[in-house]
C-alpha cells in the first residue's frame, strides 16, 4: 500500500512537471472575455436522439434506482466522503490541465488540495483544504482544447455516458489514457479498481442529480432539446471559469451527464 501511494504522488508530480513545460509553450494569450456560445450544433440529431432514449429507458430501469437505493441506504456523511475520494483521485489530471491552460494559480491550488487531504483529510474521504479556502474546481482536457481556441464541434449523446460534444469527447479519451489511477491499475493487473472506482463516481453522482433530471423531465417539453441546451450551457461556464465545477470528473464521465447544476 505505501508503494502504491508514493507512485501515486510520484506520479502527480510527474504530471504536473510535464504539463507545466507544455503550458510555457501553449499558455493561451488573456484576451478581453467574450460571452461564449452555449449553442452546440447537432447535424447528428436523429442519430443523437435513439442513443439518448435508450439511455433514458436504461436511466429509469437500472441507473436511477441503484442511484435510489445507495442514496437512501448510504448516510450523507459517507456519501460525501466517497465523492472528496474521488476528487482527490483525480487532482493529477486538474492540476495537469489547469497548467495546460495558463492557469498556474489554480494549478497551485488544486496540488495543495491533494497533499492536504491525502494527508491531513485522511486520504482524501475529507475536504480539510476546503475549510481554508481552496476550493474544488474541476478542469479536463475538454475545457483546455476550448482555451486553446477549439470549438465544440458538434453535438455527440454517448451510450450511457450521454452528452458531450466531438471537442469533449476527444477530450474525454484524452484524460481517461491520462488518468493515473487508469495507469496504475492497468501496470498492476488490477483493472477492475479503475473500474469500480468510475462506477461508484457515477452512481454518487447520479443520486445527486435525481430531483433535477426529474424536474428536467417533467417541466421540459422537449426532453432532448432541454438537456442538450443544459448540457451546452454548463460546459459553456466551466470553460469560462464562472462555476466551480461539481459536475463532471475530469477523469471520466458521469453517467447521464444532462447539466451538472452546482
Amino acid at each position: 500500500m505505501k508503494k502504491l501511494t508514493f507512485k501515486i504522488i510520484l506520479l502527480a508530480l510527474c504530471f504536473s512537471v510535464a504539463a507545466a513545460c507544455g503550458a510555457e509553450a501553449k499558455a493561451p494569450v488573456k484576451t478581453e472575455k467574450v460571452k461564449r456560445s452555449t449553442e452546440i450544433a447537432d447535424p447528428l440529431e436523429p442519430i443523437n436522439r435513439l442513443i439518448f432514449g435508450i439511455n433514458d429507458i436504461l436511466d429509469k430501469i437500472l441507473i436511477e434506482p441503484v442511484a435510489k437505493t445507495y442514496k437512501a441506504i448510504v448516510p450523507t456523511p459517507a456519501r460525501n466522503g466517497v465523492q472528496n475520494f474521488i476528487r482527490n483521485l483525480e487532482t493529477p489530471l486538474i492540476v495537469a490541465n489547469s497548467l495546460l491552460q495558463g492557469k498556474f494559480g489554480d494549478a497551485g491550488v488544486a496540488t495543495a488540495r491533494f497533499f492536504i487531504n491525502t494527508t491531513v483529510g485522511i486520504g482524501g474521504l475529507v475536504d480539510v483544504a476546503k475549510s481554508s479556502g481552496l476550493t474544488y474546481k474541476s478542469e479536463d482536457f475538454g475545457q483546455t482544447l476550448a482555451t486553446w481556441g477549439f470549438g465544440d464541434g458538434f453535438y455527440i449523446v454517448l451510450p450511457i455516458l450521454g452528452p458531450s460534444s466531438f471537442r469533449d469527447g476527444i477530450g474525454l479519451a484524452a484524460d481517461t489514457y491520462a488518468d493515473p489511477v487508469r495507469i496504475i491499475a492497468d501496470n498492476t493487473g488490477k483493472e477492475w479498481i479503475y473500474y469500480t472506482r468510475a462506477g461508484l463516481e457515477g452512481v454518487d453522482y447520479r443520486s445527486r442529480m435525481i430531483t433535477a433530471i426529474d424536474d428536467l423531465r417533467r417541466n421540459s417539453l422537449d426532453y432532448y432539446a432541454a438537456a442538450r441546451s443544459a448540457y451546452g450551457q454548463k460546459r459553456a461556464s466551466l470553460i469560462d471559469d464562472e462555476g466551480e465545477g461539481d459536475g463532471a470528473s475530469a477523469g471520466s464521465a458521469p453517467v447521464i451527464d444532462y447539466y451538472a447544476p452546482q
